[in-house]
């Protein structure tokens, strides 16, 4: 960490197809906040350093990689940004998508993050879901992701892991999101809702 200070950030969760890297890139897009997903993590990686041999050894085999892992991977890159002048920590809130995958994640990550704010991107209509993602697929050449089995797993992780963070947060710092609108409205949603936290401060 940047003198071990903890980062000030925004979490969005949901399920896939929510819109968590479409809204993180556009919130991430204002002044004042940075953006950055686990998968940017993983695409910029140094496969020849210790961790991202490690990393690639796992992903090779199709399986998931270890929490412990995943988080100083994430906070390794972080930290390069920040010391590089990429990422100012003293100006921007962090906002962050694909990470903490799961409540284990998110204690792990306790040291390297102060969360200001978890953004839960809800939707009911799976179906919808299932679009966007097959959308998202066709449009970045990912083939097998627009799979029926390969979708209902995404589904059936994001029930067993992620959905959890949200009993590990706070009441008070997750603000619910309209996640079915068109992409447009939900960044207004987005705007609105951090705008009055940031101007209106939760007290703790």
């Amino acid at each position: 960490m940047v003198e071990d200070k903890r980062y000030r950030t925004i979490l969005l969760i949901g399920k896939p197809g929510s819109g968590k890297g479409t809204q993180g890139k556009a919130l991430g897009a204002l002044p004042g906040f940075f953006h950055i997903s686990c998968g940017e993590v993983f695409r910029r990686l140094n496969h020849k350093s210790e961790l991202g041999n490690i990393f690639l050894n796992y992903s090779s085999q199709g399986l998931l990689v270890p929490d412990d892992i995943t988080v100083r991977l994430w906070a390794e890159h972080i930290d390069n940004l920040a010391h590089t002048n990429h990422f100012h920590p003293e100006e921007d809130i962090l906002v962050l998508d694909g990470i903490p995958r799961n409540k284990h994640q998110a204690e792990m990550m306790e040291k390297h993050i102060d969360v200001a704010l978890l953004l839960y991107l809800k939707t009911l209509d799976e179906d919808k879901l299932i679009e966007r993602i097959r959308r998202r697929a066709l449009h970045e050449n990912r083939l097998d992701d627009t799979r029926e089995d390969i979708i209902q797993r995404c589904f059936q992780e994001y029930k067993e892991e992620t959905e959890h963070i949200l009993s590990y947060y706070p009441d008070y710092l997750i603000r619910p999101i309209d996640a079915s609108k068109v992409p447009i409205d939900v960044i207004f949603s987005i705007i609105n809702v951090v705008r009055d936290e940031i101007a209106n401060p939760i007290p703790r």
